[in-house]
């Protein structure tokens, strides 16, 4: 029993030390994205991966948005008519063998709002991984590759949130800033 007393400090103070590590190399929390209210109900176009729909569609339902399956009144179009992933040549070694490669993904999307005005103009957002190529194991390339694919996937979706949120705060100063100057 007393060694159950004694093991109990030395969790606790694990357990801060994970915590404290964890800040101080950069890991937070994700927490939903406050998205400006014009986007409480938005129709979502994809020209591009389904997986990367899915997701992009979840993280809108997780931040409070009704992702609606059809266009209408008071409904927004966020529309992605670019999400393509390419593979690029880094390096080859002898004989002329390719060594490394980088995943690039690149996604296009703007955001109309109800009444047919833009609420975030056109943006383009490029990402790449790189990887290095084993020629005897051609199995674990394509699966390399996958997993590399994915996380794109939830960045990229990460990376649009953001810039979603950021039209949203942008847009509530706005009208702040314009009624202090007069």
């Amino acid at each position: 029993m007393s060694s159950m007393k004694a093991r109990r400090p030395f969790q606790a103070s694990l357990l801060l030390v994970t915590a404290l590590a964890l800040g101080a190399c950069g890991f937070h929390l994700r927490e939903n994205a406050t998205l400006p209210p014009e986007m409480q109900r938005v129709h979502l176009t994809v020209n591009g991966s389904s997986e990367f729909e899915r997701h992009l569609a979840r993280a809108l339902q997780t931040s409070g948005v009704t992702v609606e399956d059809d266009s209408g009144p008071g409904i927004a179009e966020l529309r992605v008519p670019v999400a393509a992933f390419s593979t690029e040549t880094l390096s080859a070694g002898g004989y002329v063998r390719i060594t490394e490669y980088a995943v690039r993904y690149q996604v296009q999307f703007d955001v109309v709002d109800p009444a047919g005005q833009v609420l975030v103009p056109h943006q383009r957002i490029d990402m790449s991984r790189e990887y290095s190529y084993d020629a005897s194991n051609t199995v674990g390339n394509a699966s390399q590759v996958e997993e590399i694919q994915r996380s794109l996937n939830d960045d990229m979706v990460q990376a649009i949130l953001f810039r979603l949120q950021a039209a949203g705060k942008h847009e509530l100063a706005a009208p702040a800033s314009a009624a202090s100057t007069h």
